[in-house]
């Protein structure tokens, strides 16, 4: 499978329909999770954590590829990611909003799997929209 081929598979079916069992497949043991200048270790064991606590929020989340621009080893993909707020989330109460963000997702491909994620998710908007922050007094 071309690496953006896995990568959409990826976000939009092992994700989105929440197929954890299926993410040892797409995420190496060795996995980094990429945060501007840092790594932290993620592999599949981190990935399937971060992956069930989104799910505690948002129990019906999917993400969706809008583009996505290849230069190997990585692909870089626009996504929309929605959901419904029916759980915690750092700051807030659940509203049982229906929630769309969108945002970019930078993964390295290597051997046939994501070896390495980052990228960023534009919240801002969508929470100051959904009235869910506001300025500070």
């Amino acid at each position: 499978m071309a690496p953006p081929e896995l990568v959409r598979t990826f976000y939009e079916t092992v994700v989105s329909q929440h197929r954890l069992e299926d993410l040892p497949r797409f995420v190496e043991e060795g996995c980094v999770l990429r945060q501007g200048e840092w790594t932290t270790p993620l592999g599949p064991g981190g990935m399937v954590r971060h992956l069930a606590a989104l799910r505690e929020t948002y129990p019906d989340y999917t993400v969706r590829i809008l583009r996505q621009h290849w230069a190997a080893p990585y692909v870089v993909s626009e996504c929309v990611m929605e959901g419904t707020h029916l759980g915690p989330w750092p700051g807030t109460v659940p509203t049982g909003k229906r929630l769309i963000f969108t945002g970019v997702n930078i993964d390295r491909v290597e051997g046939g799997k994501i070896v390495e994620h980052g990228g960023a998710v534009n919240t801002f908007e969508t929470l100051w929209d959904a009235g869910m922050i506001r300025p500070a007094e």
